[in-house]
C-alpha cells in the first residue's frame, strides 16, 4: 500500500470547471501544451478511477487534467464530494474554475449562434442562470478562478500557461529539420530553405560517403561562399519572429532545410542553424529526415 499512496501523491491532478462560454476548451489546450494529459468531458463519477490510472500509468499520465461540464449526462453537482473522495485516497487536485460575466457570455453565444445547453425553450439568460445555481458551490470551492471578461484567447492561454506550466513549457521549441528535396518536402514545415546553391559534397570523392554531421563535409559546406550569410540570415529572422510566435501560442516551430538527398549540405547547414540559434538563447535542435536513405 505504501507504493500505492506515494504514486497517487505523485500525481499532479488538475479538475478544470466552469460556465459554458467561460473558456474550459482553451483552458485545456492550453494545458495540453504544457505537457498535461487532458481528459474532456468526464463524468463526476469516473473522477476516481481516471485519478487511480494515471497513477497507475506513470510517465506523461502523471499530469492529467480532468474538464468537467454540465452538458455531461453523468454531471453531478456535488464536486466538492468528488474532490474530497480523491483527497482521501492520498491525491491533491488543484480544481480551477472558468468564469465571466453574463453580458459577455451572451455575447458569445450571440456570436457562434448557439443555444445555452440548460436554456431550453427560455432565453440565453435562462440558461446561465441556471448553470450558475448548479455551480455555485463548485465556483466558492475553486482552487483557482480565472475570470475571462476580459481575456481574448491568447490572454487566457498565457495565464493557464503562467499557472501551471512554467517557463520551459511556454519556449518556443524549433527544430531545425534536413531533407532532400527529391524526396519531397516536409508537410510539418513551417520554413523551408534550400541550400542547393552551394556546391555538392558528393562530387568531391574524398567527400561523398560522408554526411553533413561530419567534419570534413561540414568544414567544406560552411567554407563556401555564402554559406555563413545564409545560416545568420535565417537566425536573424527566426530569432526575431520566435517571441511573436510564442504570444500567438505556437509552441513548436520547425524550419525545414533542403538539399538534393539530404546527406551533406542540408545536414551541415542543419546543424550549424541549430547552434547558432542555441546561442541565441532559443530552444533549437537538428534532426535528419533522410540521412542514411541513400
Amino acid at each position: 500500500m505504501p507504493d500505492a499512496v506515494a504514486a497517487r501523491s505523485g500525481v499532479d491532478l488538475v479538475i478544470v470547471t466552469g460556465v459554458s462560454g467561460g473558456g474550459r476548451s482553451t483552458v485545456a489546450r492550453a494545458l495540453e501544451n504544457v505537457g498535461y494529459y487532458v481528459v474532456d468531458n468526464l463524468p463526476q463519477a469516473l473522477m476516481v478511477d481516471m485519478a487511480e490510472l494515471a497513477g497507475q500509468a506513470g510517465g506523461a499520465a502523471r499530469r492529467t487534467a480532468m474538464v468537467l461540464d454540465v452538458r455531461s449526462r453523468a454531471f453531478s453537482t456535488d464536486l466538492s464530494g468528488a474532490v474530497g473522495a480523491l483527497r482521501e485516497r492520498g491525491f491533491h487536485p488543484r480544481v480551477v474554475f472558468v468564469d465571466a460575466d453574463d453580458e459577455v457570455l451572451i455575447r458569445r453565444f450571440e456570436s457562434v449562434r448557439r443555444s445555452h445547453p440548460l436554456q431550453g425553450d427560455g432565453r440565453l439568460a435562462d440558461g446561465i442562470a441556471a448553470e450558475r445555481k448548479l455551480l455555485a458551490e463548485a465556483r466558492e470551492q475553486a482552487d483557482v478562478l480565472i475570470d475571462t471578461t476580459h481575456l481574448n484567447v491568447n490572454q487566457l492561454r498565457s495565464r493557464v500557461e503562467e499557472l501551471f506550466g512554467g517557463e520551459d513549457a511556454r519556449r518556443l521549441r524549433i527544430t531545425v529539420l534536413s531533407f532532400g528535396f527529391k524526396y519531397g518536402l516536409p508537410p510539418d514545415a513551417d520554413f523551408v530553405c534550400d541550400a542547393r546553391f552551394l556546391p555538392n559534397p558528393y562530387w568531391v570523392p574524398e567527400l561523398r560517403e560522408h554526411t553533413g554531421r561530419e567534419a570534413g563535409v561540414s568544414d567544406y559546406v560552411l567554407g563556401q561562399p555564402g554559406a555563413h550569410e545564409f545560416v545568420a540570415g535565417y537566425a536573424g529572422m527566426i530569432g526575431a519572429t520566435a517571441s511573436g510566435f510564442e504570444r500567438e501560442g505556437k509552441r513548436y516551430l520547425t524550419v525545414a532545410v533542403g538539399c538534393t538527398g539530404g546527406k551533406h549540405r542540408s545536414v551541415a547547414i542543419a546543424e550549424e542553424l541549430a547552434r547558432v540559434l542555441r546561442e541565441q538563447r532559443l530552444a533549437a535542435s537538428a534532426q535528419h529526415r533522410d540521412l542514411g536513405r541513400e
